[in-house]
């Protein structure tokens, strides 16, 4: 299941596990990014706390946590390669695994077509 966020983070939901990064959209809008910064594997969120940062020759900006859960992985590639967020931002340049507290919270999310319609 896809999901998105208000704050441009996709969510790609495999039962209690949902893989969370920043859509195409975001990425376009921040430009090329230069450095990532996760959080740790094993902290947890509240929905709408600030769990990694990215900046861009622009600005710095927070990625959201999306919804209550734990870190369970980061990506490792986008910290040495943050360029892997602009060319690849919904695909390889995930973020991090969050182990959802109550995956039925997932359903609070816009869907692709919600999401899309906000950005067009």
């Amino acid at each position: 299941m896809l999901k998105f966020t208000e704050d441009h983070e996709w969510l790609r939901i495999d039962g209690d596990v949902a893989v969370v990064g920043i859509t195409a959209h975001a990425a376009n809008l921040l430009g090329d990014l230069v450095f990532v910064e996760l959080p740790s594997t094993g902290a947890s969120f509240s929905r709408g706390d600030s769990a990694a940062t990215v900046e861009s020759v622009k600005a710095a900006s927070d990625v959201y946590c999306p919804l209550d859960g734990e870190i369970t992985e980061v990506n490792q590639a986008i910290i040495d390669d943050p360029a892997l967020v602009n060319a690849s931002p919904e695909a390889d340049a995930w973020f991090f695994k969050l182990k959802l507290a109550n995956p039925a919270d997932a359903e609070t999310l816009l869907d692709e077509d919600a999401y899309r319609g906000m950005t067009a």
